[in-house]
């Protein structure tokens, strides 16, 4: 569906989640789904583990959500999308730290690393998101309805969603495929692209 939709990625989660999936799981839809890239969800894992699942699964992309240092980042061998949660001991320089290829900014509750589908004040990280080393994606609470003025707020390079194109818990084509024409509206391309 994502890909049908023209989303430019798709996520295994491999944390503790409602969302999570085998690793069997994952590389078998790897290998049915192509011209896509993969991203692989981890939280405080050890390293040879999350090199061995993203090898298996042949991500483009390791996304960390939990306390993982730049040294960890550096040492996993694949792109890396370093997810930070915006609230108040969230940090600018503590992102400057990381030399990953994408800083992914999620909302904050406490107690859970990500997936909650609460947004962090947009209007409150505008002009930070330019100050940031590395390009820019944004998840936590994106809809159909508000990916427009996520955009607009922030202008990130990526977003991240899960939650707000599910219906029941499940991932909702239409709600895909309304979020996919939003975002792309938003940012100005074309549609259909």
């Amino acid at each position: 569906m994502a890909k049908n939709a023209g989303a430019d990625l798709i996520g295994f989660v491999f944390a503790e989640s409602k969302r999570n999936i085998a690793v069997e799981q994952a590389v078998e839809i790897g290998q049915q789904v192509k011209g896509i890239g993969k991203v692989g969800v981890f939280v405080n894992r050890p390293l040879n583990e999350v090199q061995e699942i993203a090898q298996s699964c042949q991500l483009d992309f390791v996304q960390l959500h939990g306390e993982e240092t730049p040294d960890y980042c550096q040492s996993v061998g694949r792109p890396i999308i370093k997810a930070f949660r915006v609230g108040c001991d969230f940090s600018i320089e503590k992102c400057k730290e990381y030399s990953v290829d994408w800083i992914l900014l999620d909302g904050f509750t406490p107690g859970q690393y990500g997936g909650t589908g609460i947004p962090f004040d947009w209007q409150s990280m505008g002009s930070f998101a330019s100050q940031l080393p590395s390009p820019v994606m944004v998840a936590g609470g994106l809809t159909p309805e508000n990916i427009g003025e996520a955009i607009f707020t922030l202008s990130p390079k990526g977003i991240d969603v899960s939650g707000g194109v599910e219906t029941n818990g499940k991932k909702d084509a239409g709600k895909i495929q309304k979020f996919i024409i939003a975002a792309r509206q938003a940012e100005g391309r074309d549609c259909n692209a």
